[in-house]
């Protein structure tokens, strides 16, 4: 297993903390301080009389208190108590004494906060290590000077700097002046992780108290003086545009300040990846009240029309392409339909191993399934808002945002102000999921603004956000499978696709553990918006490829768990191919985690159990769900779940995590679906789009994590995937009836 890196270089150190434009800022109060006091709980956030600022990310109080900021946005995974928590404890100052603040939106200061693909603590963990261990070192540096003894025995605890040899103490805001004459140092040196205090600790969610005590803490939170309510009307279908609009009536509305269109993108804009918009034609209402506002939108008169094709520019991460959106009314019997015939034709071979055609050929046995999904919505608690105040001199923006820095850009355009002049204030998040990295209510709030001259705040209602894009895609896939004499798997073959691009992962498990393999991928293209949902693509590719191996072990007379790890067991000792991107070993492991935990095999009267396996976002994830039928209904009585995320920094917010994606993904599985007739979504609020219910959640949930010393890796995404899989193969022993089209109670009958 890889081991910690415990030394960082200075441009490391630099690169790590964003910091790497300007050095490190040190801002230490030239005043003097005083010895810290050792504060209590119920003391914790008293503000200190003075501070002293360490560096971008700290500042220390004069009386001991340690204010952290977090540099990613929150939306409930927890990073506003994880990534200080980092910092804090190469520190070495007591957690009681530790207050949290959210970073402001600065790319020079924070590099990219981004909050997305389970990537923030993976891409931060070395970071905020160094940005601890460094402030951490100066003091002691500092301290070593002053007391004129050598660096190397001066030790920390809990904010206080420590020479044995001398008696001497001192806390760390007596030092801080004089740490300013310190250089950064060139290399710091790392807990081994059998020292650490904080991380692998269980600690409480920072804003806790705040959330459930109502504090304003949300973008439809934000309050500013003569703030206008803002609220934008789209085409009712996919494959429309704004024609003409009659207004004058709205506007002799009580409370109605004035009636325009927008147009959020210019026809030669070259698009970012996250600048996806079906819709960039909007009529607005700007009013004094939401309820006066959403009044005047019922009564709107508005004429659309069928829109061309049209192609643009796109920027997907440094490679331009052109993007082309075809004209029409699209509709979900059609889609699959479309879909099924791809299905039936060949594909683009992504990988190829051995000679499949011929292993099939050969086989004794070959089973073969197809799969499908709808289009889902994110359905995020906090519906989409942002507030705007665009002058001639700049434009002040605040919201709900997963990445700032990437509608920065697009807002500087289109506004035509220079980027400096523009600033962004994040807001906490009531969910994200993929659905607010694509800012283009940010984009309009600011021409709202700009447009009546006042600070405006921008808000959808549900059937706004439903019916708006940016959904997860619809997926086809089928499997086929061939066993010989001996019930070994000798071929396997993946086809996949969908509307409008392909879930395909071609070099994931079972690919290296199959001599005879195959994947083949195919789009449709579509001129619905499409976006991140959770596990982008591994929430549909994980579900079903889980579904189709227990059929596989079905047919071989072979033990769902054992069949895998057999194949596993291959994958690592004599592996197919070169480019697999899962450690078999690892897989394998959740997998014996989840059995032990789950007492796999135990038979349970009217319980019937199911299991899943999967790789994705750089963690392991496997899942055993119970089933028992309840008045002829399914009901899900308990979930396993096995994580392999290395390290785990906050243990109790990590199971929180996994719970939370479980209980999200059993509710997608049974019930989500989003169709479309003639562009226009059918579900347009949650009469019809049907979510999980409190009832429907799993009894008992556990959630277990392999224990090692591995650099952490992603865990908002991994735990939801598997989930799906698992959950179809309790069905099945339940009904006896395989689920192999999402949702899993529907209408919809398709032959599998």
């Amino acid at each position: 297993m890889d081991q910690m890196n415990n030394s960082i270089g200075r441009r490391a150190f630099l690169r790590n903390t964003g910091l790497a434009g300007g050095g490190l800022i040190l801002g230490f109060s030239w005043l003097n301080s005083c010895r810290p006091k050792q504060v209590t709980a119920e003391q914790v956030f008293q503000m200190p009389k003075e501070w002293f600022e360490i560096n971008s990310y700290l500042k220390i109080g004069d009386n001991g208190v340690v204010t952290i900021l977090c540099p990613n946005p929150e939306f409930g995974q927890g990073v506003m108590t994880s990534m200080p928590m980092i910092v804090a404890e190469e520190l070495d100052v007591d957690w009681n004494n530790v207050m949290v603040e959210q970073a402001p939106f600065n790319a020079e200061l924070y590099g990219n906060q981004f909050t997305g693909g389970s990537q923030g603590i993976r891409r931060r963990w070395e970071g905020l290590r160094t940005v601890g261990a460094s402030a951490k070192q100066m003091l002691k540096e500092a301290a070593a000077k002053q007391w004129n003894v050598p660096v190397i025995e001066i030790t920390t605890a809990d904010g206080v700097l420590t020479h044995a040899g001398s008696g001497q103490t001192m806390g760390y805001g007596e030092i801080a002046a004089a740490a300013t004459q310190i250089p950064v140092p060139e290399e710091v040196t790392l807990k081994s992780p059998r020292d650490f205090k904080i991380i692998s600790t269980s600690r409480k969610n920072v804003e806790g108290k705040k959330i459930v005590t109502g504090k304003p803490l949300f973008g439809v939170d934000y309050q500013h003086e003569g703030t206008l309510v803002a609220m934008a009307t789209h085409p009712p279908a996919f494959g429309l545009k704004l024609k003409s609009f009659d207004a004058n009536q709205v506007k002799t509305m009580p409370g109605i300040v004035d009636v325009f269109s927008i147009k959020t993108l210019e026809d030669d804009y070259e698009r970012n990846y996250f600048d996806t918009n079906a819709f960039t034609e909007l009529v607005v209402i700007v009013g004094k009240s939401t309820w006066e506002v959403m009044n005047a939108k019922k009564t709107l008169s508005v004429e659309w029309e069928p829109i061309d094709e049209y192609k643009f520019t796109l920027d997907r991460f440094g490679t331009k392409m052109e993007a082309i959106v075809p004209s029409g009314l699209e509709t979900t019997d059609n889609h699959y339909a479309q879909m099924e015939e791809l299905a039936s034709k060949p594909g683009k071979v992504v990988r190829k191993d051995g000679n499949p055609e011929e292993a099939f050929k050969n086989a004794v046995k070959v089973i073969e399934r197809s799969y499908t999904c709808p289009f889902l919505a994110h359905n995020c608690m906090e519906p989409m808002n942002f507030f705007a105040h665009v002058t001639d001199d700049g434009a002040k923006l605040a919201g709900p945002l997963q990445a700032p820095a990437i509608i920065e850009g697009t807002l500087a355009a289109r506004l035509g102000l220079p980027i400096e002049k523009i600033e962004i204030e994040m807001t906490r998040m009531g969910g994200g999921f993929g659905r607010r990295a694509y800012a283009h209510y940010a984009v309009e709030a600011a021409l709202i603004s700009k447009q009546v001259k006042s600070p405006v705040k921008l808000m959808y209602t549900r059937e706004d956000d439903m019916t708006f894009g940016i959904y997860r895609p619809s997926y086809h896939a089928t499997y086929r499978a061939g066993l010989d004499e001996n019930n070994n798997l000798v071929a396997f073959h993946v086809k996949a696709g969908g509307v409008p691009e392909t879930p395909l992962f071609a070099d994931r498990f079972p690919a290296g553990a199959v001599e005879n393999y195959m994947a083949e991928q195919w789009e449709i293209n579509s001129n619905i918006t499409i976006g991140a949902f959770r596990a982008p693509r591994s929430n549909f590719m994980a579900g079903v490829e889980q579904s189709f191996l227990d059929e596989v072990a079905e047919v071989a007379g072979k033990d769902p768990v054992d069949f895998r790890l057999e194949l596993l067991g291959r994958a690592k000792t004599n592996p197919v191919g070169e480019n697999n991107d899962y450690e078999a070993d690892r897989l394998a492991g959740v997998l014996e985690l989840v059995k032990e935990k789950s007492n796999w095999g135990e038979e349970k009267q009217g319980v019937h159990r199911g299991v899943a396996a999967y790789f994705c976002h750089n963690t392991y994830a496997a899942h055993v769900v119970d089933v028992a039928m309840e008045n002829g209904n399914p009901r899900v009585q308990n979930a396993y779940c096995a994580l392999d995320c290395g390290i785990v920094v906050n243990p109790d917010a990590a199971s929180n995590m996994a719970e939370g994606g479980i209980v999200d993904g059993i509710g997608n599985a049974m019930y989500g679906t989003l169709s479309f007739k003639d562009g226009a979504p059918q579900q347009q609020n949650f009469d019809r789009y049907r979510m999980i219910r409190n009832s429907e959640a799993p009894k008992n949930i556990e959630v277990h994590f392999v224990q090692n010393e591995i650099d952490p890796t992603g865990l908002g995404e991994p735990p939801f995937p598997p989930v799906f899989g698992a959950l179809a193969n309790a069905l099945y022993k339940a009904t006896g009836t395989r689920k192999n089209h999402q949702p899993f109670i529907s209408d919809r009958v398709l032959k599998g």
